[in-house]
């Protein structure tokens, strides 16, 4: 248990010895003090600390030099791995999300029914109403571009974005937590214009509407 409480631990002294490099506390090349001073000022055991300083080697901001002692090697971290290969991976799942969602979009202009409308329109107001919490509104935006593509009534795309949802929900969820923000009222305006197009029976505006809401989710991660 002990471990598992540590490791957030860990994560939070690495950013606050990061920090103090960025702000010039220790150039490139200082030593930093010793793993029971850095314990006592961070207000944690020495062997967070120890893991904190095991991170930051990692990434190449610091050194540990047997029997000398640990030294900045540089002044800020190279953007982690990690988070490049989570963005690579949502980037995948947005340009699969726009194959299927942008065709249904027309489909949906096309063909949609008076009782998919309605539909439509529960599953905006759904999504407006939870806003907050970064799981619930995934699941409540997953529903509303469900609904359109149900009034696309083609069993093949229903079938791939039901197949799809799973893997949408992760990337989607990972994307909400690296951009700290859901894109607030100007989302919930995009969503709205993608619902009015469907219900003007404008295929062309619909797909363009959907496929311009997409790229933006592309863009903001970079």
């Amino acid at each position: 248990m002990g471990q598992i409480q540590r490791t957030p631990l860990a994560d939070q002294a690495a950013d606050i010895l990061l920090a103090r490099i960025d702000a010039g506390e220790w150039q490139l090349g200082h030593k930093l003090p010793g793993e029971t001073t850095l314990a006592a000022q961070l207000g944690v055991g020495r062997s967070t600390v120890r893991e904190a300083i095991r991170q930051l080697a990692g990434r190449g901001v610091l050194a540990t030099r047997q029997g000398s002692g640990v030294f900045v090697t540089a002044l800020e971290a190279p953007e982690d791995w990690d988070a490049v290969l989570r963005r690579a991976d949502i980037i995948a799942v947005i340009e699969a999300r726009t194959a299927i969602e942008t065709e249904a979009a027309a489909l949906a202009a096309t063909r949609r029914t008076a009782t998919d409308l309605r539909a439509i329109r529960r599953a905006l107001d759904g999504r407006r109403a939870h806003a907050s919490g970064i799981e619930a509104h995934v699941d409540a935006d997953t529903a509303f571009h469900r609904s359109i593509v149900i009034a696309a009534h083609n069993p093949i795309l229903l079938e791939l974005f039901d197949g799809f949802t799973p893997r949408l929900r992760q990337a989607m969820v990972e994307m909400l937590r690296l951009r700290r923000d859901d894109g607030g009222e100007a989302d919930d305006d995009r969503h709205a214009l993608l619902a009015d197009a469907v219900a003007a029976r404008d295929p062309a505006r619909a797909a363009a509407e959907s496929r311009s809401h997409l790229a933006d989710l592309a863009k903001t991660l970079g």
